[in-house]
């Protein structure tokens, strides 16, 4: 059960590879939250001038409390917009991540199968016990990432499920609030 220089290099290759769609994969993930956070921060800016503007043209208190909370409900709405963005953006990440992990993991899973029925035929006699154990192991192996991904899926859901429902009650309370104004 020897590797060949051949086999070393290869693999080493397939590394390099994934490393490398791993490495671009996180690259447009940040490229995306730079270009949220861009975008936020322009209109924010604008925003801040706007409102700054208004009050500057305040002439007594009312007008005052007025213009605080006309200024409050967009602010909650975009809040809750950026958190929805950063959320798509972290699960769209998270997705590539894992169907790249579950691309390795078959693909590792294919070799070392290969390897043990390798191992098996020119296993010496009697050594039928440590190859059972061995397909045993392997098996286990396998049983325990496929439970994690669907644990993983089943967390990613349930938080998806919570936000929408966070979003949902933020948005009625805000509009009950703009609603008694």
């Amino acid at each position: 059960m020897n590797l060949t220089p051949e086999q070393i290099a290869a693999a080493q290759k397939a590394n390099l590879e994934t490393l490398s769609g791993l490495t671009s994969q996180t690259l447009q993930s940040i490229e995306k939250l730079v270009e949220l956070n861009m975008h936020i921060a322009r209109q924010s800016l604008g925003d801040s001038m706007s409102s700054a503007k208004r009050a500057l043209e305040v002439k007594d208190i009312q007008q005052l409390l007025a213009h605080q909370a006309e200024a409050v409900q967009p602010m909650a709405e975009k809040i809750m917009a950026y958190s929805r963005h950063l959320y798509e953006l972290a699960h769209e990440t998270q997705a590539n991540f894992t169907k790249s992990a579950e691309k390795e993991f078959q693909a590792g899973q294919i070799k070392i199968n290969a390897l043990v029925e390798d191992w098996t035929k020119n296993s010496p006699a009697g050594s039928e016990a440590a190859v059972v154990a061995m397909k045993q192991a392997i098996a286990s192996a396998t049983n325990v990432f496929e439970t994690s991904q669907k644990a993983v899926k089943h967390a990613v859901e349930i938080a998806q499920t919570n936000l929408n429902n966070a979003n949902s009650s933020v948005e009625k309370t805000i509009k009950r609030a703009s609603k008694k104004k």
